[in-house]
């Protein structure tokens, strides 16, 4: 349902005003997905009174990487979750293989996480619930109107409203804010295994126009996800890409049935428009090949409360936009070395040439990196690229 026009919403708030109570909410965020749940959060960290609504019930599943590099913990921790050793698995850095060659670095300052999308979908959805956010679940919003929104013809009042709806959207759809400035589309498949993880890295394998992510989630199990510009590769066919990883999974038990997603290159020309804003994948999304979508979600959460605080969400378009740029580069890099195998094997050969440097992208993909230091990594990676 689009805008509606004054007489029109007047018509049906006096129709159903007699019926239905409305409850009044200072924020509510449609779409109860980490990212709906970390703005909910935030907000009622600053003490607003917040409302989720989501048509489906949790846990609710994302196919997904399933890791959390440590930026993403970070944020985690500032929205005051935590989730427990026991539901999770840690790694201690990011390796690389391809044509025969490998690289593996450490994070600057701590481990990652493997956990499973339904396991933090729980965590976070008790985290709102002990901070007092009201959780609407099998709720489907219908509408927007300048003063909230609608369930069914219910007009539910809100000072804001946040789309937290995913990459297809309604919300931006509705708002007006379906204006993009690119957008390209992949698609990715993900299926668990049961298989002791043999080393302490998030591990990434390039192959021809595809990579596989594999990410120890538990002592005993793995999740793989392969992700391509093909919509009909799915994870058995790109194993003969990669035979190593392969043998390892000859006996493994499948532990889930294959499930896809479709991974999104898309940036918005606007995030915000009236009291209506975007958070998560509906604000815009990176290549799902630099593991960062969950983070950048986690941190918008945190920027958008500021601005729920004075009451003013322009600043959040310029932040939203400056949060977005380091992944930005890290998925162009990432994707360029995924389309052209001869440079990818020439900065494979830098990379285990000198490891440094593959440690100082790293840094730099986790945030640990300054900005003045960059130019210095560019410069020796493009040169040992160039005489490796």
């Amino acid at each position: 349902m689009p805008w509606l026009s004054d007489f029109a919403v007047s018509s049906i708030y006096r129709t159903f005003e007699g019926i239905v109570k409305v409850t009044d909410t200072d924020v509510f965020v449609i779409g109860g997905g980490p990212a709906g749940l970390a703005a909910a959060i935030a907000a009622r960290q600053r003490g607003l009174q917040v409302t989720v609504a989501d048509g489906a019930a949790p846990p609710i599943d994302k196919p997904c990487g399933e890791g959390l590099m440590p930026d993403s913990l970070r944020a985690l921790r500032e929205l005051g979750v935590r989730v427990p050793p026991e539901d999770c698995y840690p790694f201690r850095g990011i390796r690389f293989v391809s044509s025969g060659s490998e690289v593996a670095a450490s994070f600057p300052n701590g481990c990652g996480i493997g956990v499973r999308r339904t396991v933090l979908h729980r965590i976070m959805v008790e985290r709102a619930a002990a901070a007092g956010v009201r959780l609407l679940w099998k709720t489907v919003v219908t509408g927007l109107h300048p003063d909230g929104v609608f369930i069914d013809a219910r007009l539910v009042r809100s000072q804001w409203v946040v789309g937290a709806d995913g990459g297809q959207s309604l919300v931006r759809r509705w708002a007006g804010l379906d204006d993009y400035l690119c957008r390209r589309q992949r698609f990715a498949f993900r299926q668990h295994f049961r298989v002791k993880p043999w080393t302490g890295c998030m591990e990434l394998y390039w192959g021809r126009n595809c990579q596989l992510y594999v990410t120890p989630i538990g002592p005993e199990e793995i999740c793989a996800v392969v992700i391509s510009g093909d919509q009909y590769l799915r994870l058995d066919d790109a194993l003969r890409q990669f035979p190593i990883f392969a043998a390892r999974l000859r006996d493994a038990e499948r532990t889930s049935t294959e499930q896809g997603v479709v991974s999104a290159t898309c940036r918005l020309r606007k995030v915000w428009r009236r009291q209506v804003v975007l958070i998560g994948d509906a604000s815009g999304t990176v290549d799902a090949i630099t593991g960062e979508g969950l983070c950048l979600a986690f941190r918008q959460s945190i920027l958008l409360a500021d601005c729920f605080s004075a009451g003013n969400l322009a600043p959040y378009q310029a932040a939203h936009r400056a949060l977005g740029r380091r992944p930005g580069f890290m998925a162009g890099l990432m994707l360029t070395l995924g389309r052209h195998d001869f440079l990818r094997r020439r900065v494979m050969r830098a990379f285990t040439r000198d490891q440094g440097i593959f440690a100082r992208m790293l840094a730099l993909h986790v945030g640990e990196l300054r900005a003045s230091d960059f130019a210095a990594t560019g410069i020796a990676l493009g040169w040992g690229a160039l005489t490796a």
